[in-house]
């Protein structure tokens, strides 16, 4: 079989959209979001190794604001995200090729039960693309309506003789049975692969993006397309980009809608409604299992300064279920989230303004305190977790520099730390990436507490 046509879409354009949270004001001018679209089959999206549903929050708002309604649309969320080192071996906390097939085949069905529709459509980023072929090619094809892989590592991270139980390697068990035959995807469902123009660090020659530098990985940046898909490439995004990035989404609408979206930007909403999830980090492994008894406070704060702007406007705790909201809160305001959580650093989360409600607003508590933080009077980090900070792809800047802890080249970093001493206790700490801009606020590392500047986009 001929491979499928590949489109290359020129430029990064990392600068070139607008952020609706960023210009509340003037995106009010914008038309309203468009009308109730039901000719659309309903979308699951499908997160990568060791994420969260809260990744799609960006691509849910620009959905609505094309008319897809809220609840023909379900993000998953793995119980345990990350991969097995063998897959065939348990692993505490971290979950096999068959944990994620039969949660993803579960979703699907509970999705075509709530809408009764037939099909839903599948979108996955990264190992979420493991799984919706998993799904389809073992008895799940009649349910799918469109399959969209972005950068899932298709023909693996690495491709070697060892560790050939390993997921992610291409000459394993796995990947070779996904990708046996003429064509590597399974027929009736459309496929969609979208990757990158060689920034993404899991489509990589050489092996140190992996921990191994100098050794070939036995893969290319064409790792992710797929014989009998349609493969676009979608210029200098890095490996979550092509999933998260405007750009992404447009694609995305495209291939199960049949046309263009109205808007790529988000319309934002008169009132703001949020909630979420609390989850944490047993043995070190991030879960997706909720963590009861973590307290949660939302504080409006000065977009110049990060001060606190009155008293709280939501305080919960959470139940056995580890739910916290609903807060109802103004599209203008940039926000800090205090989470409380058993056994972990009370983390302070500052937030842009949301320009659309969401249920999908999670909080794990910050990673402890360690050894490199000892003589820190404050502990800063920034961290972007619908992308990688490319060098020199992208303005960033912490605290007015540029994060010595950030990689130049093929973006690999989501988060840069500051340390700060003593005398720095309160000072405002400001982090920008492209057109989002955040400020934080340097709290105490005695009293056991981390902030977190969260980047939104």
């Amino acid at each position: 079989m001929r491979l499928s046509r590949r489109r290359i879409l020129q430029g990064a354009g990392a600068l070139s959209f607008a952020v609706a949270s960023l210009r509340t004001g003037a995106l009010a001018q914008t038309a309203p979001a468009a009308a109730p679209n039901t000719e659309m089959p309903p979308i699951l999206f499908v997160h990568g190794n060791g994420d969260y549903d809260a990744l799609w929050m960006t691509t849910l708002w620009r959905m609505e604001s094309n008319g897809v309604a809220r609840d023909r649309m379900l993000a998953i969320n793995f119980t345990d995200p990350l991969a097995r080192a063998d897959d065939k071996v348990e692993q505490a906390g971290r979950s096999s090729t068959e944990d994620q097939r039969r949660e993803l085949a579960a979703a699907i069905a509970e999705l075509k039960r709530r809408t009764g529709a037939p099909r839903v459509a599948l979108v996955g980023s990264s190992r979420g693309g493991n799984a919706i072929r998993n799904v389809i090619r073992n008895g799940g094809a009649g349910d799918v309506s469109h399959a969209i892989l972005c950068g899932t590592p298709n023909h693996g991270v690495f491709a070697t003789d060892d560790q050939p139980n390993n997921e992610f390697n291409g000459r394993g068990t796995f990947l070779r049975s996904l990708n046996a035959g003429e064509s590597e995807v399974t027929p009736g469902v459309p496929f969609l692969a979208l990757r990158s123009d060689g920034m993404d660090k899991y489509a990589q020659a050489d092996g140190r993006f992996i921990g191994k530098p100098g050794v070939p990985t036995g893969v290319t940046v064409e790792g992710p397309e797929l014989k009998g898909a349609t493969n676009l490439v979608l210029g200098a995004l890095d490996h979550r980009e092509v999933a998260f990035h405007p750009r992404a989404f447009r694609e995305i609408y495209k291939f199960i809608a049949g046309r263009e979206p109205a808007r790529v930007a988000i319309v934002p909403e008169q009132s703001i409604r949020l909630s979420g999830l609390v989850t944490g980090t047993p043995g070190g492994a991030p879960t997706n299992r909720p963590v009861a008894g973590a307290t949660v406070e939302i504080f409006r704060v000065d977009p110049e300064t990060g001060e606190r702007r009155g008293g709280a406007v939501h305080r919960s705790k959470t139940g056995a279920d580890g739910r916290w909201g609903p807060a109802q809160v103004e599209p203008a305001w940039p926000l800090e989230f205090v989470l409380t959580s058993p056994d972990a650093p009370t983390t302070h989360f500052y937030r842009s303004p949301f320009p659309r409600s969401s249920d999908v607003v999670h909080l794990r508590a910050a990673r402890p305190l360690g050894p490199a933080d000892k003589d820190a009077g404050a502990v800063v980090i920034m961290s972007r977790p619908r992308g990688y900070f490319g060098l020199p792809r992208d303005v960033v800047l912490f605290d007015g520099k540029a994060p010595a802890d950030v990689k130049p080249g093929v973006p690999t970093d989501s988060a840069a730390t500051l340390r700060f001493p003593a005398v720095d206790v309160g000072r405002n700490v400001v982090a920008q990436f492209n057109e989002e801009r955040i400020v934080a606020r340097a709290w105490p590392a005695a009293e056991n507490r981390i902030a977190v500047a969260e980047l939104t986009y």
